[in-house]
C-alpha cells in the first residue's frame, strides 16, 4: 500500500484527465455539460446578455488555461464556478456601473409557469432577492439558482462550511421576512 488512498474519480475528473492527455473531444463534452449553467450564473452577474455570454466564453477559456491546476478531488463544479465568479468580477470592473440583474431576474430562480400569477411571483422573488447584500445574494444564487451543494459553495466562496450555512440561513430568513411583509 502506498499511503495514498485510491480516490474514485467523477465523470468530470475523468474528462479532465483525458483533456490533459490531449483528447479535444473531452473538452467539448465538458463545455457542453456546463455551458448552460455557467451562462445562467453569469446572467446574474453581468448587466446584459452579451456581457454574460462574453463572461461565459472567458470562463471556459480560463478553464482551459488553468486545467493543469485542478486537483482530482471530485470538486470540479466548485472549481469552475470559482473561475466564473472571478471572471465576472474582472469583467464587471471594466464596465460602467449598471443594474446587477438580467432583464428578468426572477426567471432563473423560479420554475416557469404560465399566466399573471407566475409573473407576479417572479417579480416578488426578484424584489426580495434585490434587498439582500451582495454576499447573501451570491449564496442564494449558488444554492438555489445553480443548485450547488453547501460544500461546493464553501469552495467557490472560500468560506468555511459553517459560515456558508449560517449566512445562507440568514439570507433565506431575510427574504422570507420581506416576502411576508409584502403579502400582508
Amino acid at each position: 500500500m502506498t499511503g495514498r488512498q485510491d480516490i474514485t474519480l467523477t465523470h468530470e475528473d475523468e474528462l479532465i484527465r483525458q483533456i490533459q492527455k490531449g483528447r479535444q473531444e473531452c473538452l467539448d463534452e465538458l463545455i457542453e455539460l456546463y455551458y448552460p449553467a455557467i451562462l445562467r450564473y453569469c446572467m446574474w452577474h453581468m448587466p446584459d446578455t452579451e456581457s454574460a455570454q462574453d463572461a461565459t466564453q472567458e470562463t471556459f477559456l480560463k478553464l482551459v488555461r488553468f486545467i493543469g491546476r485542478y486537483e482530482h478531488r471530485g470538486q470540479f463544479r466548485a472549481f469552475l464556478y470559482r473561475i466564473a465568479a472571478n471572471t465576472c468580477i474582472d469583467l464587471r470592473r471594466r464596465l460602467p456601473p449598471q443594474e446587477p440583474f438580467p432583464e428578468e431576474p426572477g426567471q432563473v430562480l423560479c420554475r416557469p409557469e404560465s399566466g399573471y400569477q407566475a409573473a407576479e411571483d417572479r417579480q416578488l422573488l426578484a424584489t426580495a432577492f434585490a434587498i439582500l447584500p451582495d454576499e447573501q445574494r451570491e449564496l442564494i444564487l449558488l444554492r438555489y439558482g445553480q443548485e450547488l451543494t453547501l460544500r461546493e459553495i464553501a469552495a467557490v466562496t472560500g468560506k468555511p462550511l459553517r459560515t456558508v450555512q449560517t449566512k445562507l440561513s440568514r439570507a433565506v430568513k431575510k427574504m422570507r421576512a420581506h416576502l411576508d411583509d409584502i403579502s400582508c
